[in-house]
């Protein structure tokens, strides 16, 4: 079993509440979900109104398949022109940890 993670530290663009911060990183949150089966969730810079930080996980039985999907999340939300990538932070984990 292997687990992947990955963090995104994004800069949020016209954003000037945390109610539009809301409007902004819980759709990213969604499709991340949705398009790719992940585990994933906003996990630091609450309270910050222009910055966020997702977190998401991914399990699997094949490294190859852990590395496609989190290839495939970090090109979703780099693509994303509301939100500038500052950081992806990725990790693997497997059975010999």
């Amino acid at each position: 079993m292997y687990v992947g993670t990955l963090s995104f530290d994004l800069l949020l663009g016209d954003v000037h509440s945390l109610k539009e911060k809301r409007s902004v990183v819980r759709p990213i949150v969604a499709e991340l979900q949705r398009k790719y089966a992940v585990s994933a969730a906003e996990v630091d810079h609450m309270d910050l109104h222009r910055r966020a930080v997702i977190g998401l996980a991914v399990v699997s039985g094949d490294t190859a398949h852990v590395a496609d999907v989190l290839d495939r999340c970090e090109r979703l939300v780099a693509g994303r022109p509301e939100v500038e990538l500052l950081s992806a932070r990725r990790r693997l984990h497997g059975d010999d940890d």
